[in-house]
């Protein structure tokens, strides 16, 4: 293998220049995964069909050059990096289609597992495997790895659910199960590797000693080396091969496209947290709650319940747990109610017999069962996140038969205490004796790797030697445990997987030094080194959690490699590489920081709430000279009238539009964009600002036992015009609270003030505060000192004013606790849809729930809401942020453009009667991408409304 000189230029023979991705910026990002290994590759591509990943197999043989697929980049043990090219398969691989009324589903593997259940969960069906990460982890990398999970033990696992599946091989072979032709096929072009599958599989048919091991070793969760079981379970040598590739990872051949069999999604489901005075005690309980029927047994020790103590509404008694005790989470599924108050009723009787610290509690609640499960599924990142700034995450996986996991687990932590890993934590699948533990060393010297690789060592002989158990269980081999696939299996049957290796990738190219290494040390090679740089960054453990939530995730990076980023940076400076830094940070302008939506999304799948967006705002206000912050709080201070010029251009650009044509101010801006990037873009949906005689009629005048003050955002100041002739944001929201029977007071000292927002999200400190400082003030007055509630009609701004605080001053912050701010969702939900009204309910419509209510946990009372005024409701699987992040979509169009399409894809397909939402600038995105008019949620209820 060596280095490819023009390595751009040579793949674009194969693919178009703008899917090849040689920056510096590119390949420091994706140089690493979720695991504590690095690899920079040579190139990063993005193939979008089986011919380009032919010819990039050519490619790979012709140059001498490792090839390895990358989906989700949520694997563990250093499976999916490289220093050859990487094949990104996470935007153009997404196809899904349900078969056999839910009974199966056939996907590419750059689809989320979370995505494949979403369409799935109106047939009551779900894919087995069900890892923690299933959201952001896609099905390429669920599938290589054999993944697992929480409730699906062996039984429905990645491996036992295949049903069919397309796959290439490195010499560029398609074969496909599903194909009859394709078996004899296989056997006439493929017949060498044929003869070695079948021959193989005679000899562990007649072989009782190897065949028993196969089965012994299955019986329990079991990913290390390749799916050895295939050879016995399997009888046809492609159906062999096909089942190999599950749990390969990546190493033998490029999964196309796979059907699976689904399981039951089970409607009724109760659980509870059971805690113990010791993990040996909690161990003792899970046979009985195997035998009781549990489909989830969650295991955490106290160390892991440490971590996440942060997290808002925690059980109170956990921070009350004595230091050695153990918690159990415990889950009942069922068809019906009346069988899962059986179960749950039954455990109950038993569990007098149980050396609880106190009463189990079981719950059906759909909230309080999702809160359980987002603690369980949060503790690695959590872990990880209160680690010593500069240390390394590394989360091993192993299992053992359950009756003697109590006893391995006490071995294991005299292993952590003898090495002084006192911050290790246990926790996982304890149903299935499926345990992962978590240290955190500090690889800064040759000592510290020494400590690891002897800690190791004892881990793999306590593990294979003692307690015949499995060294992986579900997060795959990868470099991380290749040295050790012999131990486990021993000579004969890795002398099978090396023979199964070199007969389908002869010139080991595909992924190597994944599962079959000969370097006993390569697990101790090529670790990342996690440098301290900056509070929001050391947090992070590159877990890839918050990746599907990027509205840039498609055209420049995501919240994880922004951060992998920040701290190349930080590796650049502290090794004086100052010209590659000069590079790394100029490339980061526009892929870091002007591509950033700043959405904060990313926060809510973070299981430690690493707000990404945050960083990049404060990376502007860094960034920002004196001068610029001058003009900021110059614009602040004069917003009125800067609010006035912008009516007045935005007027002008309507009449220019209706002189020389729809799109003249497009045209215009476009133009001037080419010499001016900064310059916003004119979209079809910019129109003549509103009237706004309702505020100017209320100047002066007090409220009159006004139950609520409205406030206008400046969004609907200037962009809240009806569309097709309809009346304004501000008159439409006036008159649904008249036919509900509100009486609505508009304050008159509402110019000259916003939420403050527009300078947030810019990272202008001073005029975000003082902005903010004003609005407080303003409302203080009109809301009658805090006695009246204020509701905001765009839920952006509400989003905003609800984080305003900190940025104000102490005897407004007095103020602020005092009053009462909503939503206008809040408004209509909670105070307009009670009133006793006469409706007509509209057809069908489709939502658009924008960020702000997703962060403000209130996407329900959206979605409510509608299904009250509206017959039928669709909300889009692909729903997610626009990427309009204000103006940022007039300043880079691109960022909205790719942020919207799979939604807009996924809304084409059907004819609604109305399309809704709750912002003006998502409205206008939303528009744009679909084609039809989104609007303000206040349109539907006004004329559901008699």
């Amino acid at each position: 293998m060596y280095l490819i000189k023009d390595i751009k230029q040579k793949l674009e023979a194969i693919l178009p220049a703008e899917r090849i991705k040689t920056r510096l910026i590119d390949l420091v990002s994706y140089a690493s995964d979720a695991g504590f290994y690095t690899l920079t590759p040579q190139a990063v591509v993005q193939p979008v069909n089986e011919d380009e990943i032919i010819s990039l197999f050519e490619f790979s043989r012709e140059h001498n050059i490792p090839l390895v697929f990358r989906t989700g980049g949520t694997s563990l043990s250093g499976q999916s990096i490289t220093d050859g090219i990487l094949v990104d398969l996470s935007q153009h691989w997404d196809k899904i289609s349900i078969e056999n009324n839910g009974g199966e589903v056939r996907v590419q593997p750059g689809i989320t597992g979370g995505m494949v259940n979403s369409y799935l969960r109106k047939h009551k069906k779900k894919i087995g495997p069900d890892p923690a990460s299933i959201n952001s982890a896609m099905m390429g990398g669920i599938l290589s790895n054999n993944s697992s999970g929480m409730c699906c033990g062996v039984k429905q696992n990645s491996y036992h659910t295949v049903r069919h599946i397309r796959f290439i091989l490195p010499d560029g072979k398609v074969f496909c199960t599903e194909i009859e032709d394709d078996y004899r096929r296989f056997e006439q072009d493929c017949n060498e590797l044929y003869k070695l599958l079948s021959n193989t599989r005679k000899k562990l048919l007649a072989d009782t000693e190897l065949y028993n091991k196969i089965r012994g070793k299955y019986q329990i969760k079991n990913t290390v080396g390749y799916a050895v079981n295939a050879l016995i379970d399997h009888e046809h040598p492609l159906d062999i091969l096909a089942h190999l590739l599950i749990g390969a990872e990546g190493t033998l051949a490029f999964i196309a496209e796979t059907v699976m069999n689904t399981v039951p999604e089970y409607p009724f489901k109760s659980a509870a947290l059971l805690y113990f005075p010791d993990i040996y005690t909690a161990c003792q309980t899970i046979v009985p709650l195997n035998d009781a029927g549990a489909k989830a047994i969650e295991l955490m020790d106290r160390a892991s319940l440490h971590a996440i103590e942060h997290m808002p509404n925690l059980p109170a008694v956990i921070k009350g747990l004595p230091e050695q005790a153990c918690c159990l989470l415990v889950e009942f599924q069922e068809d019906t109610y009346a069988e899962i108050e059986q179960k749950v009723n039954s455990f109950l009787q038993q569990s007098e017999t149980l050396a609880l610290l106190h009463a189990p509690v079981f719950t059906s609640n759909p909230q309080e069962l999702e809160y359980y499960w987002k603690i369980r599924k949060g503790l690695f990142p959590s872990v990880g996140a209160v680690r010593a700034s500069g240390s390394t995450v590394i989360l091993e996986d192993v299992a053992f038969p359950v009756p003697k996991l109590g006893d391995a687990i006490l071995d294991l932590q005299a292993l952590f205490k003898k090495y002084e890993y006192n911050n290790a934590i246990i926790f996982g699948h304890a149903r299935d004796g499926n345990i992962h533990f978590l240290i955190t060393p500090e690889f800064n010297s040759p000592d510290e790797v020494t400590r690891y690789d002897s800690f190791m060592q004892e881990v793999v002989t306590m593990v294979v030697d003692k307690y015949d158990g499995a060294l992986k269980a579900e997060h795959g081999t990868g470099r991380n445990m290749a040295p050790f696939v012999q131990t486990e299996w021993g000579d004969e049957i890795y002398e099978i997987m090396k023979q199964i290796k070199e007969a389908v990738d002869p010139a080991n190219l595909l992924n190597p030094g994944v599962i079959i290494n000969a370097d006993k040390n390569v697990h101790i090679k090529n670790i990342k080194p996690l440098p301290t740089v900056e509070h929001e960054v050391d947090k992070c453990i590159e877990c890839g959690y918050c990746e599907h939530k990027c509205p840039s995730r498609n055209i420049t990076t995501t919240p994880r490699r922004r951060i992998v980023i920040r701290r190349e940076l930080k590796k650049m400076e502290l090794n004086g590489d100052t010209v590659n830094h000069k590079i790394l940070l100029d490339q980061y302008q526009y892929d870091g920081m002007d591509t950033c939506a700043v959405d904060g999304l990313c926060a809510t799948a973070c299981p430690v709430d690493i707000n990404t967006g945050e960083l990049i705002k404060r990376l502007r206000r860094e960034s920002h000279s004196r001068l610029a912050n001058k003009v900021a709080l110059t614009v602040a201070r004069n917003f009125g009238v800067v609010m006035g010029a912008a009516r007045f251009a935005l007027g002008a650009g309507s009449v220019v539009n209706k002189i020389f044509g729809s799109g003249a101010m497009t045209n215009i801006t476009t133009a001037f964009k080419r010499v001016i990037p900064a310059m916003p873009l004119w979209t079809e949906q910019l129109a003549a600002p509103p009237n706004l005689k309702l505020i100017r009629q209320s100047r002066g005048k007090q409220p009159q036992d006004a139950e609520v003050i409205y406030y206008p955002s400046c969004i609907s100041r200037m962009l809240g015009s009806g569309v097709r002739g309809k009346k304004s944001v501000m008159d439409t929201f006036m008159s649904v609270s008249q036919k509900a029977g509100i009486n609505v007071s508009i304050p008159g000292n509402v110019f000259g003030s916003c939420c403050s927002q527009i300078f947030s999200s810019k990272g202008y400190a001073d005029a975000n505060k003082y902005m903010s400082n004003v609005f407080i003030e303003r409302m203080w007055a009109a809301s009658n000192e805090g006695k009246i509630r204020v509701v905001i009609d765009v839920s952006s701004c509400a989003y905003a004013i609800r984080n305003m605080r900190h940025h104000l001053s102490e005897a407004n912050q007095h103020k602020f606790d005092r009053m009462s701010i909503m939503d206008c969702v809040d408004y209509l939900h909670d105070v307009v849809m009670p009133k006793q009204q006469n409706i007509s309910k509209k057809g069908a419509v489709v939502l658009h729930p924008v960020c702000s209510l997703q962060k403000m946990n209130t996407q329900g009372k959206f979605t409510a809401l509608a299904q009250h005024y509206a017959a039928h409701v669709d909300v889009p699987v692909h729903a997610g942020c626009c990427g309009m992040a204000g103006d940022r979509g007039f300043l880079v169009p691109e960022l909205t453009a790719s942020a919207t399409l799979p939604e807009a894809l996924e809304v084409q397909q059907k004819q609604y009667d109305g399309y809704y939402s709750s912002t003006k600038t998502c409205e206008m995105a939303m528009s744009h991408a679909v084609g039809q008019d989104y609007e303000s949620i206040l349109y539907l209820l006004d004329e559901a409304m008699e």
